[in-house]
């Protein structure tokens, strides 16, 4: 019995219900056919997003601010979606069951995005725009067929990046010495994998949909994926599965209903006289921030249910620690909302900025790189950065100041400048080449100057995306209770799907307040006719501006229950990359 149970993974179970056989489930099989799904979760969404544009504008004929905002949105969907997905398999569905709902809606999306560029009843016709001559665009059947293909490829990729990384964790027992080291390898290559989907989209996909046809492209995406699913369902006997225990947004909203409810009362002298049932070993010391909260720990009349010894109704009672929980995600919210205009300066990377790339020269010999490819620039930024920071700045930072690279709140700060550096640098960049349009014709179709001039705009976004996400994660990891990392982790990725809405939001308003009738203003639907350099100035200003709120929030932050920092090393190769959507 004993060598039994030895054999046995204590928190996990087999595909019928019973305790996980260490020998027979789990490791590395079951993991690399998650990673499968991964893959194509990455080459899909990003395949779409990095080229989608020139769609919109060159083939259904929309101006570029709307093409802007239809991606945006696309993208914002997406990583809106990660939470109902994380809710989903927390409350009810577990990862297993998520992960394959989820990968089929995706198949079905791609197929569907396939279908969309193929048939050219599905697409206005085919014209080229002069000053004499507004194409035809698309209407409102063909874009509602675009729309659902979309948004079901958002649906699929939203559950899909809630699950997969914490699934093949699953597979690991951190509780076993081997198994927790083939963890470390396993968040390795799942990194890696994650990149090879990215430079495989913008590079591989990008060239197909420009030189073969989307539909070849997206077909390829839909039949990958599908293939992805039946090896990852040939692995259900191989898996081992965690038992859901239910939503943190739940405990949340508990406190917040106790506190509601006991607004008017006042709370006790001593902080001893507030209810407290957790056991010692998890409490969390009583804080002073947020104390309408602690209303919700105060004992009252008809707070215990009838019948049942001490058991208190938790809608009407919580305890300090789980006060203390909530006021440690509330803490949060500062840095959260001072980091999104980021992400809002990185959606410019995969829109504005591939549509200045679709109207420079961009021929190397008899190659011509598609405009969507220019973001392997980008990848490339986030790549090295990560390395120079394990490699250079950690060893020496350690040697100057004792301390194994940046905090996690200074990581974000960089990131934040580096943005907002970019935003200016781009600004620059497009008067220059708004000036050689200028100068040859606006409706010069390829202008005589080089796109490889976008390129410190793309690697300064990137290096701070390397920052800022690492920044993030860090802090969102270590400065959330134990139990609500999922959420936090949710928290986090809200901040790019918000980043995504800011900038539809913004390129709207800027659309507005600066147009006219005959589609001129910053953001004209020819980009060569308006003044794309001020909005980017308009972006490095509200960076600025953003900056300084960063600060002080920065400062007013106090952390809760200091934790040894999670460097970039980590989030690579560690244990939180586990959460990288």
């Amino acid at each position: 019995m004993e060598g039994k149970i030895s054999w046995t993974v204590a928190d996990a179970v087999d595909y019928k219900g019973f305790p996980a056989d260490r020998s027979k489930t789990g490791g590395w099989v079951p993991a690399a056919l998650i990673l499968g799904i991964e893959i194509c979760e990455r080459l899909s969404t990003m395949g779409i997003a990095v080229n989608l544009v020139t769609y919109l504008v060159g083939v259904m004929h929309l101006p570029s601010s709307t093409s802007a905002n239809v991606v945006t949105d696309f993208m914002g969907t997406s990583f809106l979606l990660c939470l109902l997905g994380g809710f989903l398999a927390d409350s009810f569905l577990g990862r297993y069951k998520t992960i394959a709902i989820f990968a089929a809606i995706q198949t079905l999306g791609t197929g569907a995005l396939a279908i969309a560029t193929k048939l050219p009843q599905l697409r206005p016709p085919p014209c080229h725009a002069s000053a004499s001559h507004t194409c035809k665009p698309a209407n409102g059947f063909q874009m509602g067929i675009l729309y659902v293909a979309l948004y079901l490829i958002a649906l699929g990729t939203g559950g899909l990046k809630s699950s997969v990384s914490g699934f093949g964790t699953d597979q690991f027992d951190d509780k076993d010495e081997k198994e927790k080291a083939q963890m470390t390898y396993f968040f390795n290559r799942f990194f890696f994998f994650i990149s090879t989907g990215t430079l495989t989209a913008v590079t591989v996909l990008v060239y197909l949909q420009d030189e073969v046809g989307r539909s070849w492209s997206y077909g390829i995406c839909s039949v990958s994926m599908f293939v992805a699913i039946l090896i990852f369902l040939s692995g259900t006997k191989r898996y081992r599965y965690k038992k859901s225990i239910g939503s943190p947004i739940v405990q949340i909203f508990q406190v917040l209903v106790a506190a509601i409810n006991k607004r008017k009362m006042e709370l006790p002298h001593s902080v001893e006289l507030l209810n407290e049932d957790t056991p010692e070993a998890q409490r969390i010391h009583h804080t002073d921030q947020f104390q309408f909260l602690d209303k919700a720990a105060i004992v009252a009349e008809g707070d215990f249910e009838r019948n049942v010894v001490s058991a208190p109704n938790p809608w009407k009672l919580c305890s300090v620690t789980k006060v203390e929980e909530v006021k440690m995600m509330v803490g949060l919210l500062p840095v959260w909302a001072t980091t999104i205009i980021f992400w809002t300066t990185y959606a410019q990377m995969i829109t504005f900025s591939v549509e200045q790339a679709s109207t420079m020269e961009r021929s190397i010999g008899g190659f011509l790189i598609p405009a969507g490819s220019l973001t392997v620039f980008f990848v490339a930024a986030i790549l090295i950065t990560l390395a120079v920071y394990d490699r250079l700045i950690m060893p020496l930072w350690k040697k100057l100041k004792g301390k194994p690279g940046f905090t996690n709140l200074q990581r974000i700060a960089i990131g934040l400048v580096l943005s907002t550096l970019g935003m200016a640098v781009a600004a620059l960049a497009e008067k220059k080449r708004l000036a050689v349009a200028r100068t040859v014709g606006v409706t010069t179709t390829t202008l005589p100057i080089s796109v490889f001039m976008l390129i410190p705009q793309f690697f300064l976004v990137g290096a701070g995306e390397a920052f800022i996400y690492t920044g993030q994660l860090d802090f969102f990891i270590t400065q959330s209770p134990k139990g609500m990392k999922t959420m936090s982790t949710g928290l986090f990725l809200t901040t790019l799907s918000l980043g995504f809405f800011v900038s539809s939001f913004l390129v709207s308003v800027v659309k507005k307040v600066t147009g006219s009738n005959d589609g001129q203003g910053w953001l004209a639907d020819n980009i060569n006719h308006g003044r794309l350099d001020c909005f980017y100035g308009l972006l490095a200003v509200l960076g600025v501006i953003n900056f300084v709120l960063y600060l002080v929030c920065a400062v007013w932050y106090k952390p809760k229950n200091p934790k040894p920092a999670l460097q970039m090393e980590t989030i690579v190769n560690g244990s939180s990359a586990e959460n990288k959507c």
